[in-house]
This record gives structure tokens, sequence and C-alpha cells, in this order.
């Protein structure tokens, strides 16, 4: 089992910064990614970006990829989402996600987090 947390969201203006969080605990030996989802309301959980923990490769969506990045700490066990210029339409509920065994975000995620809202005003 893995646990994966969130932290970080919130409310800001558009054109603003968040900086989410996402420790994983249990059975991290045998990560291989992580990423974040996320999903508004009335819409499917879309990927919104995810990274090898050997730091060769990331994958972004096509609309955040000038404006967000993710890095991960892999001595915190611990995924970052720095998301800048956001916009109303970033507003969603953002998942951690992570896969394990050689799995990768070409598949679907072996856990999620709880989600943390990120809500951005015009």
């Amino acid at each position: 089992q893995v646990q994966l947390v969130e932290s970080g969201g919130g409310l800001v203006q558009a054109g603003g910064s968040l900086r989410l969080f996402c420790p994983a605990s249990g059975s991290i030996f045998s990560l291989d990614s992580m990423g974040w989802y996320r999903q508004a309301p009335g819409k499917q959980r879309e990927l919104v970006a995810a990274i090898s923990l050997n730091h060769v490769s990331t994958h972004y969506r096509d609309d955040v990829k000038d404006r967000f990045t993710i890095s991960s700490d892999n001595a915190k066990n611990t995924v970052y989402l720095q998301m800048n210029s956001l916009k109303p339409e970033d507003t969603a509920v953002y998942y951690c996600s992570c896969w394990r065994y050689n799995r990768n975000w070409n598949q679907p995620p072996d856990y999620w987090g709880q989600g943390t809202q990120v809500t951005v005003s015009s």
C-alpha cells in the first residue's frame, strides 16, 4: 500500500501561482512514477503532469506545459506541482497519483490521494 496526501491548494486570483505538495508513504520502494490529475465539476478527471522518479522523463498536457512544472525530491518521497499564470479554467480538485513496478502514466494509476481544491478567480 502507498499513501498519498496532497496539500498546497487554495484560492488565488488569475495570473497568480500555487505550489502543490504530495509526500508518499508506505511501500514507496516500488514507486516508478508520480503525477497530478485534476477534475473540474461535471468533467472527467484528466492527467495534468507526471514524472518518472529517475528524472528521465516528464509529461504535461498541452494547456499547462508552459505554465506548470512538475518535480520530485526522492529523498523526501515527495512530488511537487508548481503552477504559474493560473487561469480560471485551471479551477479543479487536483489529485496526486503514483505508478509502481515499471508502470507509468500511459496506464491508470495504482494509487490516488484524496485531492486538494484549487480555485482561480477572474
